[in-house]
């Protein structure tokens, strides 16, 4: 495929004043810091809180007795989905309602009281509030093989604590970060900032993790709640200073609380895009570029979750102790901001530039690939690798463990360096159609389809199986987890070919003003 000249003339302009190291790391003028300092802190303060809940959720739903890695499909594949078009519907319809400085603190606040809540209330009496009488005899019904559908409902303040964990990625960092920086920022300066943004929340993610650390080891496993409302206590302090930072924004850049005539065209035609569940699956199965675009997140979702709760189950029986999952779990987050700080400065965008977009695209399914053959070895294997685990002075288990720590921190980390740019590159050929609702349906359907898919996959081979676990049925997760790379795979040709028949049209650049 060859360069997109658009893309290749707004970089160039950008950075004309910027040379060496600093067009590299730093590419933002004094002038611009009363802008950039303030967003950099709230994707500092976003991410930080985003690690912290997503290992405390994963901690909370795992080591639980009764519960186990087999919850979270029955958590994210329902639960989570119906929340989700709530809150959705929900943001909509404060969205008509409130002017943006005024829907961002309201959304955000919800998040804030809960997990307050949470910390301080619920988890403290959860013995109490747990509906036990009920859950036995459901469990007496379908059998205890089924148990960890009963869990969902028997610890449902934990099961909420997991539905709010989810949608902070998306409505917090997605619609509320995301949301603002794309209104006070032009195209160009977003050619500057929007990578310092995304090391900006690499830093917050490898500073939450050796402080999940210290406090998951800080007290015994019968005080659990002590580690988690220290850990919440942090989660709140740093909403306070999300709501300080965004106020002070506001009250530098947008003084009249208001939205430009510009901006609110804008708007308007965002609400002239979007569509419905069906016309969404339409409008991507008449495109073949769309199409290809959304088996690529489709086989991101399916290939990442699969693996993911089967390396959970197998963390659960290394660490039973919520402390210890915990403090594991902050390692990982560690190890994966410093893998993606290191990425998203040094390889993601040199990459794109030396070897073209087809084979940049290409790694992210490679990658996780080899990680997944990797952790399906190290669990398949464990009968006859005894001995060479002993050479290195640890267990076989332990092994898959790390296995599987490899392939989470590969697979997000290799998101957030590639699979993003290069999906989001996708969009610049195509027409205006596809670049508005096409992207639209994309999000929509395919993101929905990938995520909700696997779990249900996940759910379904346990009950056909029969054994109560996922690790039960990894003999099957492991195929299904090829067929949705080599799909991946297969798209991501596709798409290049495309791409490169839409590219090879001549194209005048546009002039891009600072």
């Amino acid at each position: 495929m060859k360069p997109d000249p658009l893309g290749d003339n707004v970089i160039k302009l950008q950075n004309q004043n910027f040379k060496g190291w600093r067009g590299l790391l730093w590419p933002v003028r004094v002038s611009e810091l009363h802008k950039v300092l303030p967003l950099l802190l709230i994707k500092f303060c976003v991410s930080f809180n985003y690690t912290i809940l997503h290992a405390t959720k994963d901690t909370l739903t795992v080591t639980t007795k009764g519960s186990g890695a087999e919850a979270i499909p029955i958590l994210k594949g329902s639960v989570v989905l119906i929340f989700a078009f709530l809150a959705m519907l929900f943001y909509s319809k404060l969205s008509n309602r409130l002017n943006r400085e005024t829907l961002f603190y309201v959304v955000l606040a919800p998040f804030l009281i809960f997990f307050t809540f949470y910390a301080f209330i619920l988890y403290p009496y959860r013995d109490t509030l747990s509906p036990h009488a009920t859950s036995d005899w459901l469990i007496s019904i379908i059998g205890k093989e089924r148990e960890h559908w009963v869990s969902v409902y028997r610890y449902w303040m934990n099961s909420m604590f997991f539905v709010m964990a989810e949608l902070w990625g998306g409505i917090v960092i997605g619609l509320l970060f995301w949301g603002f920086a794309n209104q006070i920022n032009s195209i160009g300066e977003a050619v500057r900032f929007y990578t310092l943004f995304s090391a900006g929340g690499h830093v917050g993610i490898m500073a939450a993790g050796p402080l999940i650390w210290y406090y998951s080891h800080a007290f015994p496993k019968e005080h659990f709640d002590l580690t988690i409302k220290y850990l919440i206590g942090f989660f709140i302090l740093a909403c306070l200073v999300i709501y300080a930072a965004y106020w002070y924004t506001n009250r530098i850049l947008h003084p009249d609380k208001g939205l430009s005539p510009a901006l609110v065209e804008a708007e308007r035609a965002k609400e002239r895009t979007k569509l419905s569940l069906w016309n969404s699956m339409q409008h991507i199965v008449r495109s073949p570029s769309l199409g290809c675009v959304a088996l690529m997140v489709i086989g991101y979702s399916l290939s990442v979750n699969m693996v993911e709760v089967a390396w959970k189950a197998t963390l659960k029986l290394k660490y039973p102790d919520p402390n210890q999952y915990q403090a594991f779990m902050g390692f990982v987050s560690s190890a994966t901001g410093c893998f993606s700080l290191f990425l998203a400065l040094f390889v993601g965008g040199f990459t794109i530039r030396h070897i073209g977009w087809h084979k940049s695209a290409q790694l992210t399914p490679i990658m996780l690939g080899l990680s997944s053959v990797a952790f399906f070895f190290f669990y398949f294997a464990q009968p006859y690798i005894g001995d060479f685990a002993a050479t290195w002075g640890t267990t076989v288990l332990m092994l898959v463990v790390l296995a599987g720590a490899v392939h989470n921190v590969t697979s997000k980390s290799m998101k957030y360096c590639l699979f993003d740019p290069t999906k989001e590159m996708a969009y610049i050929p195509m027409d205006e159609e596809n670049k508005t609702k096409g992207k639209a349906a994309v999000d929509v359907v395919a993101s929905r389809f990938g995520k909700s898919g696997s779990s249900w996959i996940q759910a379904f081979l346990i009950e056909i199986a029969g054994s109560g676990s996922i690790l039960g049925v990894a003999a099957y997760l492991a195929p299904c987890v090829a067929v949705a790379i080599g799909c991946w795979i297969a798209a991501v040709y596709s798409l290049g070919k495309i791409m490169g028949a839409i590219s090879s049209k001549p194209a005048e650049p546009k002039p891009v003003t600072d």
